[in-house]
Protein backbone atom coordinates (compact mmCIF):
# COMPACT_ATOMS: atom_id res chain seq x y z
CA UNK A 1 0.00 0.00 0.00
CA UNK A 2 1.28 3.64 -1.08
CA UNK A 3 1.02 6.44 1.75
CA UNK A 4 -0.88 9.03 1.12
CA UNK A 5 1.80 11.54 0.24
CA UNK A 6 2.81 8.93 -2.52
CA UNK A 7 -1.05 8.98 -3.70
CA UNK A 8 -1.32 12.34 -3.59
CA UNK A 9 2.26 12.77 -5.38
CA UNK A 10 0.77 10.33 -7.74
CA UNK A 11 -3.06 12.18 -8.09
CA UNK A 12 -1.04 15.75 -8.88
CA UNK A 13 1.05 14.25 -11.54
CA UNK A 14 -1.99 11.91 -12.99
CA UNK A 15 -4.18 15.43 -13.12
CA UNK A 16 -1.28 17.48 -15.20
CA UNK A 17 -0.77 14.68 -17.42
CA UNK A 18 -4.58 14.40 -18.19
CA UNK A 19 -5.52 17.87 -18.55
CA UNK A 20 -2.43 18.04 -20.87
CA UNK A 21 -2.32 14.76 -23.21
CA UNK A 22 -6.30 13.25 -22.15
CA UNK A 23 -7.19 10.14 -21.57
CA UNK A 24 -7.74 6.78 -23.64
CA UNK A 25 -10.12 4.14 -22.04
CA UNK A 26 -9.45 0.56 -22.49
CA UNK A 27 -13.15 0.47 -24.11
CA UNK A 28 -12.21 -2.78 -26.03
CA UNK A 29 -13.34 -4.46 -22.70
CA UNK A 30 -17.22 -5.37 -22.74
CA UNK A 31 -17.17 -4.98 -19.03
CA UNK A 32 -15.72 -0.96 -19.41
CA UNK A 33 -17.84 -0.20 -22.41
CA UNK A 34 -21.01 -1.53 -19.95
CA UNK A 35 -20.40 0.48 -17.48
CA UNK A 36 -21.56 3.18 -19.10
CA UNK A 37 -24.68 1.66 -19.77
CA UNK A 38 -25.58 0.21 -16.65
CA UNK A 39 -24.49 3.65 -14.45
CA UNK A 40 -26.13 5.52 -17.04
CA UNK A 41 -23.56 7.77 -17.66
CA UNK A 42 -22.13 9.73 -20.52
CA UNK A 43 -18.19 10.02 -21.68
CA UNK A 44 -17.82 13.04 -20.52
CA UNK A 45 -19.35 12.13 -17.30
CA UNK A 46 -16.76 9.64 -17.06
CA UNK A 47 -13.80 11.57 -17.68
CA UNK A 48 -14.76 13.88 -14.94
CA UNK A 49 -15.03 11.47 -12.58
CA UNK A 50 -11.51 10.60 -13.52
CA UNK A 51 -10.22 14.35 -13.14
CA UNK A 52 -12.16 14.64 -9.80
CA UNK A 53 -10.41 11.42 -8.30
CA UNK A 54 -9.43 12.47 -4.60
CA UNK A 55 -6.98 10.29 -1.86
CA UNK A 56 -10.39 9.01 -0.21
CA UNK A 57 -10.82 6.82 -3.74
CA UNK A 58 -8.02 5.28 -3.30
CA UNK A 59 -7.49 1.83 -3.08
CA UNK A 60 -3.92 -0.39 -3.95
CA UNK A 61 -1.74 0.50 -5.62
CA UNK A 62 0.72 0.94 -7.08
CA UNK A 63 1.45 -1.97 -9.17
CA UNK A 64 3.54 -3.43 -11.95
CA UNK A 65 2.22 -3.15 -15.53
CA UNK A 66 3.36 -4.54 -18.73
CA UNK A 67 0.88 -3.63 -21.26
CA UNK A 68 0.00 -0.15 -21.71
CA UNK A 69 4.02 1.58 -21.32
CA UNK A 70 5.15 0.57 -18.32
CA UNK A 71 4.08 2.81 -16.09
CA UNK A 72 2.61 1.59 -12.64
CA UNK A 73 -1.19 0.99 -11.97
CA UNK A 74 -3.43 2.56 -9.54
CA UNK A 75 -6.54 1.28 -8.37
CA UNK A 76 -9.62 4.00 -7.13
CA UNK A 77 -13.16 3.52 -6.36
CA UNK A 78 -16.47 5.98 -6.49
CA UNK A 79 -19.60 5.76 -6.01
CA UNK A 80 -21.54 6.13 -8.92
CA UNK A 81 -25.61 5.77 -9.40
CA UNK A 82 -25.52 3.41 -5.78
CA UNK A 83 -22.68 1.36 -7.74
CA UNK A 84 -19.07 0.85 -6.68
CA UNK A 85 -16.97 1.49 -9.85
CA UNK A 86 -13.90 0.07 -10.01
CA UNK A 87 -11.01 2.01 -11.70
CA UNK A 88 -7.90 0.95 -12.80
CA UNK A 89 -5.74 3.74 -14.14
CA UNK A 90 -1.93 4.10 -15.57
CA UNK A 91 0.09 7.12 -16.56
CA UNK A 92 1.46 4.96 -19.60
CA UNK A 93 3.72 6.49 -21.88
CA UNK A 94 6.24 9.63 -21.69
CA UNK A 95 4.06 12.51 -24.04
CA UNK A 96 1.09 10.24 -24.44
CA UNK A 97 -2.80 10.16 -22.73
CA UNK A 98 -2.96 8.86 -19.43
CA UNK A 99 -5.17 5.01 -19.53
CA UNK A 100 -7.90 3.79 -17.88
CA UNK A 101 -7.52 0.47 -18.00
CA UNK A 102 -10.61 -0.47 -16.20
CA UNK A 103 -14.01 1.63 -15.40
CA UNK A 104 -16.82 -0.79 -14.40
CA UNK A 105 -18.94 -1.96 -11.55
CA UNK A 106 -16.77 -3.85 -8.96
CA UNK A 107 -16.45 -7.13 -8.76
CA UNK A 108 -15.80 -7.63 -5.11
CA UNK A 109 -16.32 -4.79 -2.04
CA UNK A 110 -13.34 -2.44 -2.39
CA UNK A 111 -11.07 -1.13 0.87
CA UNK A 112 -10.16 2.50 1.07
CA UNK A 113 -7.43 3.06 3.26
CA UNK A 114 -7.56 6.43 2.98
CA UNK A 115 -11.73 7.28 3.64
CA UNK A 116 -12.58 7.93 7.31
Amino acid sequence: MATSEEVQSFLQNYKVKLEIWGVIFRDERNKNAQALLNLDISPAAREKILRDLQLVDYCEGPKRENLYGGSDMWIFGKTISKQEVYIKITLGFSGRQVICISFHIAEYPMKYPFKK
